[in-house]
């Protein structure tokens, strides 16, 4: 079974952001996806793994021993890794996973999304990465990315790179791209 990534966050947000999340993890079960995430069961993070077993999909989270009490871990997960750092826990998310989608999130999540992106661009790996710019929630990012891009500090194939969609059916289509 094919796994999607799915990066958001897991602190508390407005309630359209957790139904996102939910709707998000459904979509993902219902296309016949595992979904691999971080672990948690709090705010997006555990509306996601939520939504995704309700429509009878299958779960996997990885999250570090130093955030199994701050983010509540989802210990109804089918599988539930846990790893010494936060490095490992990036490493084996990229690892398990066939492609990636990006909810809306704050640094945590930024960072994640940089760190795959950046290893596509550079190629270490080739997997599909998409960008769920939900009700223009990344509109500054984007518009700053542009900027450093006319710049000369960001390549355009960079920014191809990033498939930056605007509702959670592209962007399934999107990280099950290369499954198929």
């Amino acid at each position: 079974m094919s796994a999607i990534c799915v990066y958001c966050a897991s602190g508390r947000v407005d309630e359209s952001y957790l139904d996102l999340a939910a709707q998000t993890g459904a979509a993902i079960a219902e296309a016949g996806h595992s979904l691999v995430s971080g672990g948690g069961n709090v705010g997006m993070m555990g509306a996601l793994v939520r939504g995704a077993r309700a429509a009878g999909g299958y779960t996997i989270g990885i999250i570090p021993e130093h955030l199994m009490a701050a983010e509540v871990a989802d210990t109804d997960s089918h599988e539930l890794i846990v790893t010494d750092s936060m490095r490992e826990r990036k490493r084996l998310m990229d690892e398990l996973a066939d492609g990636f989608i990006t909810l809306p999130g704050g640094i945590g999540t930024l960072e994640e999304l940089f760190e795959t992106w950046t290893g596509g661009f550079l190629g270490v790996h080739e997997k599909p990465i998409a960008l769920l710019n939900h009700d223009g929630f990344y509109d500054p990012m984007l518009g700053w990315l542009e900027d450093l891009a006319s710049r000369g500090f960001v390549a355009p194939h960079a920014l191809a790179r990033l498939q930056v969609v605007g509702d959670l059916g592209a962007a399934v289509a999107v990280a099950d791209s290369t499954v198929r």
